[in-house]
């Protein structure tokens, strides 16, 4: 497809909080984003015609466009149009599952990321992107295969390790985990995602120290990272320092009011009420 606007969006994962049961929300990384050539204008003296028959690629930015309004339904609808048109271009495939994977359809997208793998086998975000679908269906060992050969397409890409690692972690293999996610700060150590599961696994194993430092590196970087407050407040419980949790989990839960996330508000005031009582 030629002047398309190519929209390739990435699904940005942190691993669910298995010691809080308080899970951070996902959202889209967009990575690549092309101006379409810009259509002639008709002059003003043109007699006017019927209006023709979209193409596949102006279908295919219909889409784009409304994917990047929010606008899901109908960024599926329009890549529908496109693909009968054209049922060979990946994007068009891959576009649309990812639509269907932000409205929560796994196994639709993952239909969709399969077809545009068979069209491009060096697809890497489609790939990334299986991997995640995999992973939201708890289907771990694929989502690992997927994210190996997105890792081997591209290297450098930071957001494989860390699904991986949260793959690997899921399944126990906490080791192969620490590895994915020291390899992801290794190429990006302002990465706060990797800091933060690395964190959860260092839990895991009940290294409160290194757990602590992760959660403390996350709050760093982001300081407005209410699930790091919270778990970092957490791992002060653990480790006796209960004047420091206490502190954490009150910024928490302010944290959470202020991002409108009313359970996660109330995990951490319940926690506190717990606490001082």
């Amino acid at each position: 497809m030629n002047n398309k606007i190519k929209w390739v969006n990435f699904l940005s994962l942190v691993s669910s909080l298995t010691i809080t049961q308080v899970s951070q929300a996902t959202q889209p990384i967009l990575l690549v984003q092309e101006t379409p050539k810009p259509q002639t204008e008709v002059p003003a003296n043109a007699q006017t015609s019927p209006r023709p028959q979209l193409t596949a690629v102006q279908f295919y930015n219909q889409g784009v466009d409304k994917l990047a309004a929010g606008n899901y339904q109908g960024a599926i609808a329009d890549f529908n149009q496109a693909i009968q048109l054209d049922a060979k271009d990946a994007d068009s495939f891959y576009n649309r599952g990812y639509a269907y994977h932000i409205l929560g359809t796994f196994d639709r997208a993952i239909t969709d990321y399969s077809q545009a793998i068979e069209l491009n086998p060096k697809y890497s975000y489609a790939y990334g992107n299986r991997c995640y679908a995999h992973y939201q269906l708890k289907n771990y060992k694929n989502a690992i295969a997927d994210c190996s050969q997105a890792i081997q397409l591209e290297p450098k890409y930071v957001d494989f390790y860390n699904y991986r690692g949260n793959a690997q972690s899921d399944l126990g293999d906490y080791q192969k985990a620490l590895a994915d996610y020291n390899e992801a700060i290794r190429l990006n150590d302002k990465f706060v995602k990797s800091y933060y599961n690395r964190g959860l696994v260092y839990n895991r194993l009940k290294e409160n120290e290194k757990a602590l430092s992760d959660y403390t590196k996350c709050i760093e970087l982001d300081a407005k990272f209410a699930d790091a407050y919270f778990n970092r407040g957490l791992t002060y419980f653990n480790l006796g320092k209960k004047t420091e949790a206490i502190a954490d989990l009150e910024k928490a839960a302010t944290l959470f009011a202020s991002q409108g996330n009313v359970e996660n508000e109330k995990k951490a005031r319940d926690m506190l009420k717990e606490w001082q009582t």
